[in-house]
């Protein structure tokens, strides 16, 4: 197994080290020619989404990642990572991947002091799934009955999935337990 990690800008390196421990064979995606590199999913990390973005347009990644997606491609998006393959944003314009039937709030639980960790169950994975929140957005809002609510936090939507993608509002790299990457390759 195969799995591409965006190198852009953010947590990335947890993301390899994960995957490692799993066993799956896991590269960094630094410029095109990575790009080009058989893979059988990708993630996109937590970090800033308007720097990742900006990155992605300016190496030309940008139509090629949308089209593989929507192609079938599993990628798993991780805070930034989420708000990438949104729809929509409720308080961002921008144009994103757009690859997922969501409307997300990008950082909605406040600056870095409003980060946090918990313990939540997740559909599909099981209970007490440790969670870290960094500047995290949340899902506001499912826009299509083919897109999964996964886990919920304080009543707003933290985890979902939609055909092969995969998207949390936390930080399943920066803590030890390995299921949430494990369920992604199950999806690869």
């Amino acid at each position: 197994m195969k799995i591409g990690v965006f190198a852009l800008q953010g947590a990335f390196a947890e993301h390899v080290q994960m995957l490692h421990r799993l066993g799956a064979e896991a590269f960094e995606i630094h410029s095109p020619a990575d790009w080009e590199r058989e893979k059988d999913g990708i993630i996109l990390p937590g970090g800033e989404s308007t720097a990742q973005l900006k990155l992605l347009h300016d190496l030309g990644l940008f139509d090629a990642v949308k089209a593989a997606i929507e192609r079938g491609l599993p990628v798993f998006g991780t805070c930034a990572g989420m708000i990438l393959l949104a729809k929509e944003a409720t308080n961002d314009s921008r144009c994103r991947l757009a690859t997922m039937d969501i409307r997300v709030r990008r950082n909605a639980y406040g600056r870095q002091l409003g980060s946090f960790h918990t313990l939540s169950s997740m559909k599909g994975i099981g209970d007490d799934i440790p969670m870290t929140f960094i500047r995290a957005p949340y899902i506001a809002e499912v826009l299509s009955p083919y897109c999964e609510v996964l886990a919920e936090v304080n009543g707003h939507i933290v985890a979902a999935r939609q055909g092969n993608q995969l998207v949390t509002s936390f930080h399943p790299e920066l803590d030890d337990d390995l299921r949430v990457h494990e369920w992604f390759l199950e999806l690869c």
